[in-house]
């Protein structure tokens, strides 16, 4: 009976000792494969460029000389030779006018010997776009009436309003740079300011002139971009290799310290472009690299695998 015991008591024994055995075996192995567990990322390294820091404010055509083209005589429009909206060149026939003594003859002789034409041409001064017609053909004018206005092509500027705190962003003859609605860009130069700022909005109007001067109607909106600030030596990198708090008040990115491992860098933002960050402090060298990648809630001291650098 005490032999079966011991036997019994033996085997309990060494089953226990081999169930804690593979237990423990079990418990490091899987404490090692969670301790081995790597966060895949791809990396890249801060460059140094160019940056510009601007800011972008709307603007609209205006031309800043008119001619009004007034009859030379009284009479009836015999031809109107122009549109709205038309480019006219110097010298161009605007209108014809029939003066009235013609109209008088005409009415009063019936021999074709004395038949009077009495045709006055309107010229246009200079060349520009026909702004607008006050009358037609047929209309009776008086000397010195306005039949249309004529804007000279070369006076074609932007007005630019600036907010009274960008006012030292837009000095005279700085250049800036014009991107009209189709998409495309032109270059500019600001030439002066008017004398007045508007109350309600609190904007002072800039004269922006266009290089060069174009066939651009009137009252075309546009943006005009103003440099703030430019840095030829900046460090940058890619947006999505910096985080931040919820708050905004922290920044950071995740630097390697090794082929395994990334640690947190906090850092100091500069200009913030479409793509990319201007890092101010602190500074990085050449060889650094940093996570792009894969470092959303990634605590300091990670371990990481580099899928692409």
């Amino acid at each position: 009976m005490s032999t079966k015991i011991c036997t019994h008591l033996f085997f309990c024994l060494f089953t226990g000792i081999i169930a804690v055995s593979f237990s423990c075996n079990n418990v490091t192995r899987i404490s090692e494969e969670a301790r081995e567990v790597k966060t895949p990322v791809t990396t890249v390294k801060v460059s140094s460029g160019s940056l510009i820091s601007t800011v972008d404010l709307p603007a609209a055509t205006k031309f800043m000389n008119k001619n009004i083209i007034r009859a030379t005589t009284s009479g009836t429009i015999d031809k109107v030779l122009i549109r709205q909206g038309d480019f006219v060149a110097a010298g161009q026939l605007l209108f014809t006018i029939r003066t009235r003594e013609a109209m008088a003859l005409n009415n009063i002789a019936q021999d074709s010997i004395l038949s009077f034409k009495g045709l006055i041409n309107i010229i246009s001064p200079e060349a520009g776009v026909i702004s607008s017609i006050s009358y037609q053909k047929g209309d009776y004018v008086q000397e010195g009436d306005e039949m249309s206005v004529v804007s000279i092509l070369n006076s074609l500027v932007f007005i630019l309003e600036v907010p009274f705190e960008y006012e030292k962003y837009a000095e005279k003859n700085r250049k800036c740079q014009i991107f009209l609605p189709d998409g495309s860009k032109r270059e500019g130069t600001i030439t002066g300011k008017l004398a007045e700022m508007d109350m309600k909005s609190q904007t002072v109007s800039y004269v922006v002139k266009p290089l060069p001067s174009e066939k651009l109607p009137e009252n075309l909106i546009a943006v005009v971009s103003l440099v703030k600030s430019s840095n030829n030596n900046a460090q940058v990198l890619p947006k999505g290799a910096v985080l931040g708090s919820e708050t905004q008040t922290e920044f950071w990115v995740m630097k390697l310290l090794n082929d395994s491992t990334a640690i947190k860098v906090f850092v100091r933002k500069g200009y913030e472009g479409n793509s990319e960050i201007e890092i101010t402090e602190p500074y990085f060298l050449e060889s650094d690299r940093i996570v792009l990648t894969g470092n959303y809630g990634m605590p300091d001291t990670a371990r990481i695998e580099i899928i692409k650098e």
